[in-house]
């Protein structure tokens, strides 16, 4: 799908609070559509697997489809794969150190005790969740003891969760959710790609919350994409359901904190089409954004956390 700037920016110039609420709305009646199904499944398939690439908002997503799921009348959890990560040994945390370990490999997962848990969560058997400290990339001593009652529904959310080699539960147990930007915003003569949009994403949420310059981030771009086109987008089509993630209001809301800053790395071509479609967009305050929106998972202020 394509949508030209000048189509976002009417919406922006006619009625910012309308259309913001528009696009939401748009949003969660693709996930309550999805929920009907998830629900109509629930005794086969009590487990949910959601995946998607850096930027794509597949945590918000499954914290919105676990809300949406509540609200029906069926208890959800989301649990994060991340939590399921093999600790590092203090050589292989060295050569971390110096960028000689694979952080996005599916090899970093400890799928034996990830299946095992997915297992015993659909026969409603007590487990130990495990917890993952990313500060000394180990895991806890003791995990959060969980048992899924009969009726409940969990989401398990994380990159690897369509990887095969990750999750070997059969599928007749299992349902899966791709998320990602699939949107391509026209501006003249320039196809902006969806990794565009979830770079600044990234850009955004870095700089925010993890005190990373833009610039660092954009070192990062092309070894992030060659992981996730190495582990990630080969197993898409596994999902049952492909969701698009793109928010047609959600460049005009980061154009004011991104354009500036971006104009100062002109030296970097791979933000040309970036740049000038933001200077295209008309501007969105961040204050319009409502908490209920999946943009605030970058921009701050959102409602779904864990």
């Amino acid at each position: 799908m394509n949508i030209e700037v000048t189509r976002i920016n009417e919406g922006i110039c006619s009625d910012p609070s309308a259309y913001v609420k528009a696009v939401n709305e748009d949003y969660l009646y693709k996930l309550k559509k999805i929920a009907d199904e998830i629900v109509q499944n629930r005794n086969e398939k009590p487990v949910i697997l959601l995946s998607g690439p850096s930027g794509s908002g597949k945590t918000t997503t499954a914290l919105m489809l676990e809300k949406i799921l509540d609200e029906m009348g069926h208890e959800t959890h989301t649990m994060s794969m991340d939590n399921y990560f093999c600790p590092l040994s203090e050589e292989e945390k060295r050569l971390a150190a110096l960028g000689q370990v694979d952080l996005e490999s599916p090899a970093r997962v400890d799928n034996k005790l990830l299946n095992e848990q997915i297992e015993a969560i659909s026969l409603c058997e007590e487990i130990e969740i495990p917890k993952y400290n990313f500060k000394t990339s180990s895991r806890e001593p003791k995990g959060r003891r969980f048992v899924r009652h009969e009726g409940e529904l969990v989401i398990f959310e994380g990159i690897h969760a369509l990887n095969p080699a990750v999750i070997t539960v059969p599928d007749s147990k299992i349902c899966k959710i791709y998320v990602s930007v699939r949107t391509r915003v026209t501006c003249g003569d320039i196809l902006l790609h969806p990794s565009k949009v979830r770079l600044m994403r990234r850009m955004i949420r870095d700089k925010k919350f993890r005190q990373r310059s833009l610039r660092e981030t954009m070192n990062m771009f092309d070894s992030v994409e060659a992981g996730e086109n190495k582990y990630i987008m080969p197993y898409k089509h596994r999902s049952d359901y492909d969701i698009d993630t793109f928010f047609s209001y959600e460049l005009s809301a980061y154009r004011n904190t991104l354009l500036a800053q971006l104009k100062e790395m002109n030296d970097v071509p791979e933000l040309e089409d970036v740049t000038k479609v933001l200077e295209a967009l008309e501007p969105l305050s961040s204050k319009l954004v409502t908490p209920d929106s999946l943009i605030c998972e970058f921009i701050g202020n959102s409602q779904f956390k864990y």
